[in-house]
């Protein structure tokens, strides 16, 4: 530790304590002040994990890649891409660098909520395998006894958090990914605060917009929808079956409701649909998956906060604000200059394009290209389109012939009328008749039959 802060011990703090307040698999945690006094929590990495846990990731990779080409299981799931991912989050939890960088981050995007504490970095004592932050002094949500929530107000703290969480993952796209009971605490002064920000999920604007969709759909019961946007943001394999996802959405999405949407478990269904999916030949992105779990590990600190507290009811409640948020972050001044320069191209550019389409007609260049689907289909119609009005024009034809021929006397005579004319009236008439009849039993026989899938 002293080679990594480049001081020593007692020239950093006027109080260090050696022996460690909390210990996990990548290093511990020990209590100390600062030389004014102020007090901190400095998180030291174990000597040597980084080599340990390399070594680890290529056993896990030869496994992995053995799975992937030989099993069924391994083809359907990529275990070699979700341990890839794995292996790059844990580089992340290793570089405390970043972890200060995103207590920053995080405690700027939540300082709007009152109730949410991140304790924030001392950047003159943090390095790539020390950070020192604030000292939070409080529980662990876990440790917290029946009276001490009676006496706290869960509800309000729980809508916080949830909110919170919320406007990380769909406004922000920058959020706490690893929110178990462990690593929330409850202040003295009644504040939730977030501890171990070394795994953080991040969303692209696009996968917000979905998954602000999916929640909702999820929220509300509506299996349909769940189906298209996880079909619609995943990648599908050969074998993909979708009428077979979509049945198994529906009858999770349906067992759920018999449950009552006020016990669904937001994040526990999310994992499920993801489940369903692979199971089905769907590749869905990781985010959808860090998502489920993030979702999974809130529900719970909220059943300790509130039994009562409905997750579904929350963000139906803070949908209608969070979509605000994200127009607005969405139309900022840069975004609004790029839209006016796009349009400023667009109508400079507008007058040569047009000049160029009507030189085109002008000189006999245009040419429009149709792509039948079924061109002996289409053939075949128009064949019979052309049959109908030739015969119409010859009826036409014989029609006219006999009125004329009515003004010639002739020795041939049907019933005191001219005989040529008569028959070129009764041709006529058996002519049309026959095309009125084909005509009908054409159109009987096309509705007969089954139409096209």
């Amino acid at each position: 530790m002293t080679s990594e802060l480049g001081v020593r011990i007692s020239k950093a703090f006027s109080r260090f304590d050696p022996e460690p307040i909390a210990a996990a698999s990548l290093g511990q945690v020990h209590a100390a002040a600062l030389r004014d006094g102020r007090m901190v929590v400095v998180k030291v990495q174990r000597p040597n994990i980084a080599k340990q846990i390399a070594e680890d990731f290529e056993v896990l990779t030869e496994i992995a890649e053995f799975l992937d080409t030989r099993t069924e299981v391994g083809k359907r799931h990529r275990f070699l891409n979700i341990l890839e991912e794995f292996r790059i989050t844990i580089q992340q939890e290793l570089n405390y660098e970043r972890e200060a960088q995103n207590l920053i981050a995080l405690g700027n995007n939540l300082k709007e909520f009152e109730l949410i504490h991140v304790p924030q970095p001392v950047a003159d004592y943090s390095t790539r395998r020390v950070l020192t932050m604030d000292y939070v002094e409080g529980l662990k949500i876990t440790k917290l006894g029946p009276l001490a929530r009676l006496e706290m107000k869960g509800g309000p703290l729980a809508e916080e958090l949830f909110k919170a969480y919320l406007k990380q993952v769909l406004v922000d796209g920058l959020f706490h990914a690893d929110p178990h009971p462990g690593n929330v605490f409850i202040t003295g002064d009644e504040r939730i605060a977030l501890l171990d920000l070394g795994m953080v999920g991040r969303v692209t604007p696009g996968m917000q917009d979905n998954l602000l969709k999916l929640l909702l759909a999820l929220s509300e019961g509506k299996s349909e929808q769940v189906a298209d946007i996880v079909i619609q943001i995943s990648q599908t394999a050969e074998d993909f079956d979708a009428v077979e996802f979509r049945r198994r959405i529906g009858q999770l999405i349906a067992l759920r409701q018999d449950q009552g949407l006020q016990n669904l478990n937001v994040g526990k269904s999310v994992l499920e649909v993801t489940k369903n999916a692979a199971d089905n030949g769907l590749y869905v992105p990781s985010e959808l998956t860090l998502l489920g779990k993030t979702l999974l590990q809130l529900d719970e600190v909220g059943k300790i906060l509130d039994p009562t507290f409905d997750p579904n009811a929350s963000i139906r409640r803070n949908v209608s604000e969070l979509m605000t948020r994200r127009m607005r972050k969405q139309a900022t001044q840069g975004s609004a200059l790029s839209s006016l320069l796009e349009m400023k191209d667009f109508i400079s550019g507008l007058p040569s394009r047009v000049n160029r389409f009507m030189d085109t007609i002008n000189n006999s260049e245009l040419e429009v290209k149709v792509r039948a689907l079924d061109a002996k289909t289409v053939m075949e119609g128009l064949q019979k389109i052309a049959n109908r009005i030739t015969a119409g024009i010859v009826l036409a034809a014989l029609i006219m012939g006999a009125s004329t021929l009515m003004q010639t006397e002739t020795r041939f005579q049907i019933f005191g009328y001219p005989g040529l004319a008569i028959l070129c009236f009764l041709g006529a008439a058996a002519g049309g008749f026959w095309l009125v009849i084909s005509i009908f039993i054409h159109d009987h026989e096309r509705r007969k039959k089954p139409p096209r899938s």
